[in-house]
């Protein structure tokens, strides 16, 4: 392997070396420490990712291949058969797995693997057709295409066909596969697609707002690798043909109209996060792209409305997204049930890759507590224990008599949708290329995640190590090691949450400030510091084996909700450090729904290290509402509550599971037990 193809830079996935490198105008004035040089060593995160190099991505193509998802590909080189999955976007499970497998391989070489992923692009070689389209649920059978895509190409691209999104996986693979290896087996073939993708759309072309974004992301990474500007401009064309559907009063689904699509509006003039959320983040990361590398600041200017919108009104406490079942869409400003939330996997990993994003355009720690909040809540709830079975919906609340249809009470290890799983997949050997930062003489630290990072600041070598026992502590270790004295700013987050900040936005609120402030010393001695945009400033001439320490205080904190969020009304939840938690059936006599949190309840962490793989849980003694006289009363009294970190739930087998606890009762509704 080539060392130049070693240093990577990642967003979301990889993109290539710098803005030099390609003669670019502009870039995100930020730029990421490539993974590849972060070399993890945590506690908390690298078991997940280890489990999900010799768990997660194994299981998937052995999943791929049981599920016919493999034979389609088969099939269409042969140009007989029938399509024999469900959805004309099963063709991304390979590619996602191929990308999953591609970062895993570029910091943990594999001969077997990489033997196997050839054969596989091998395979998806032969399926493509001589001009370039690949697209199984057509060329298996052309007379007879499955019924979203339509009798000809792209005819129901606007829609539900995929075939664009197709090819967006297909370019984000290939683009990590290629970086990873250096073969350009899958690039080549990328390339290929997206060359006709070239000639079929664009001005005076066909025009179309893809149905399912993501193909703008992918034509920006193969654009960040080959400096053709043809593919940059086609990702700009597709964001600027949105805008232009109207309202169909005759749908069968009726919310399935311009908003769900994000193309009711242009998106230069969007003001809201709306639709689809997978969809959505996809598009507004693609946008943040288009924005940093032409600098069209009507692009900036509108993601920033559209973040605003959802940090402020319609994203959930821990994190997730896409409200309503129906569409896995958003809802409307401040419709954030708990009974019905759906919060799907792909939702919250497509909200990291836009904040992640949004904080290299602008450099603000706000960004990145949010990305925090979605990381360790709802995304890794996505994704059990065991690497192998999976949530694709993120509930807020389970409970015997309120379950929505739609809500999964137990994971699964696939899906016939199984598009979180295979995201799962390529998403978190990434997790490294979120931690560090560099702009000119500043190094951001963003997440306190062990190990060590070898970084270029101002044209000198600097290693910067971390010890750290977080999220469980908040005693956070930096040891520096320049390979010769070197002055620049280290700019640490400060989490919001340690700043009496719930979120940057009011939508959500801590019960009271706190007055702990974090402590910060360099070489043993309290420092001075500044601070910027959410970051703790250090400006000094480092040299080697400085270091600096910083304790954050971890009080637990009641969190409390807009008054405009009518499901949380009179409610509380709870948050220590990052971690949002829940009260599970498990640890709380078999119910978590009869739990009240009045204000003079209080928790003592205690940590666990037996308890799902080592867990701080909360312990306290809470008012439980019971029913009494053979179901003809009701008492309340005060028992042990347990509490856990809300990614852990749904590891012990289905029951209650709540995160939002009323402070009193308000009424009472009765139920009556179901016949057997």
């Amino acid at each position: 392997m080539k060392s130049s193809l070693l240093s990577l830079t990642l967003l979301g996935s990889f993109w290539l070396g710098s803005a030099t490198t390609l003669g670019q105008a502009s870039d995100y004035p930020i730029q990421p420490v490539p993974f590849t040089d972060v070399h993890v060593d945590d506690p908390f995160w690298s078991p997940r990712i280890e489990k999900n190099r010799t768990e997660t991505i194994p299981a998937s193509f052995a999943r791929i291949e049981s599920t016919g998802r493999l034979k389609n590909f088969d099939m269409a080189a042969k140009g007989e058969g029938k399509f024999c999955t469900t959805y004309t976007f099963d063709d991304t499970d390979i590619y996602k797995t191929i990308e999953g497998a591609s970062f895993s391989m570029a910091v943990h070489p594999d001969p077997q693997l990489d033997a196997y992923v050839d054969s596989l692009i091998g395979v998806v070689k032969a399926a493509q057709e001589p001009d370039g389209y690949l697209y199984t649920a057509r060329t298996i059978d052309p007379a007879n295409p499955h019924k979203w895509a339509g009798p000809e190409r792209w005819v129901l691209e606007h829609e539900n066909s995929h075939e664009l999104y197709n090819s967006g996986h297909l370019f984000e693979a290939a683009a990590a596969h290629y970086q990873a290896t250096g073969k350009r087996n899958l690039l080549d073939i990328a390339l290929k697609n997206a060359d006709l993708l070239l000639d079929v759309f664009g001005p005076n072309k066909r025009h179309v707002a893809p149905g399912h974004e993501v193909v703008e992301m992918g034509l920006v990474k193969l654009y960040r690798l080959t400096g053709r500007e043809k593919y940059l401009d086609l990702a700009k064309f597709f964001i600027d043909e949105r805008g232009k559907r109207e309202y169909d009063e005759n749908s069968p689904d009726p919310w399935k109209n311009g908003k769900y699509w994000q193309d009711a509006t242009p998106v230069v003039d969007e003001d809201e996060a709306v639709g689809h959320a997978v969809r959505a983040m996809y598009l507004y990361a693609a946008v943040a792209d288009v924005a940093a590398l032409t600098g069209d600041e009507a692009y900036t200017t509108a993601v920033d409305r559209i973040w605003d919108n959802m940090v402020g009104k319609k994203i959930y406490v821990q994190g997730g997204i896409g409200a309503v079942p129906s569409g896995e869409r958003f809802g409307e400003n401040y419709d954030l049930p708990n009974h019905s939330a759906y919060n799907e996997t792909c939702a919250a990993i497509g909200n990291v890759y836009w904040n992640h994003r949004m904080f290299l355009l602008h450099g603000d720690a706000k960004y990145m507590d949010v990305l925090e909040k979605v990381l360790y809540n709802g995304m890794i709830s996505g994704v059990g224990m065991d690497g192998k079975t999976f949530f694709y919906t993120n509930a807020m609340q389970i409970t015997d008599h309120y379950q929505h249809h739609d809500l999964e009470r137990e994971r699964s290890g696939w899906f016939v949708c199984s598009c979180c799983p295979t995201n799962v997949t390529r998403f978190m050997p990434s997790i490294p290329g979120y931690v560090y930062a560099k702009r000119n003489d500043d190094l951001y630290v963003n997440l306190f995640i062990n190990g060590s990072a070898d970084v270029d600041v101002k044209g000198k070598s600097v290693t910067i190590t971390q010890e750290n026992n977080y999220p469980w502590d908040g005693g956070l270790a930096f040891t520096l090691k320049p390979r010769s004295s070197t002055e620049f700013n280290l700019k640490i987050r400060i989490p919001g949450w340690v700043q009496n900040e719930a979120l940057p936005s009011d939508l959500y609120r801590f019960e009271g400030n706190s007055d702990a402030k974090p402590e910060i010393n360099v070489n043993g001695q309290a420092v001075d510091y500044t601070m910027d945009k959410g970051y703790a400033v250090l400006s000094r001439k480092w040299k080697r084996n400085d270091k600096v320490e910083v304790m954050l205080p971890m009080d637990v904190r009641r969190v409390v909700a807009n008054e405009q969020v009518e499901a949380d009304r009179g409610k509380v939840a709870i948050q220590r450090g990052p971690l949002i938690y829940c009260a599970e059936w498990k640890d709380n006599d078999g119910q978590a729904s009869n739990i009240l949190l009045p204000e003079q309840v209080e928790f003592t962490p205690t940590f666990e290290s037996s308890l799902l793989n080592g867990v701080t849980v909360l312990e306290g003694q809470a008012p439980k509402v019971e029913v009494i006289d053979n179901g003809l009363g009701l008492k309340t009294e005060t028992k042990p509550v347990r509490l856990i970190p809300y990614y852990a739930w749904a590891n012990r087998g289905p029951g209650e599971m709540q995160i939002w606890f009323p402070e009193k009762v308000t009424g009472v509704e009765l139920f009556a037990e179901e016949s057997k």
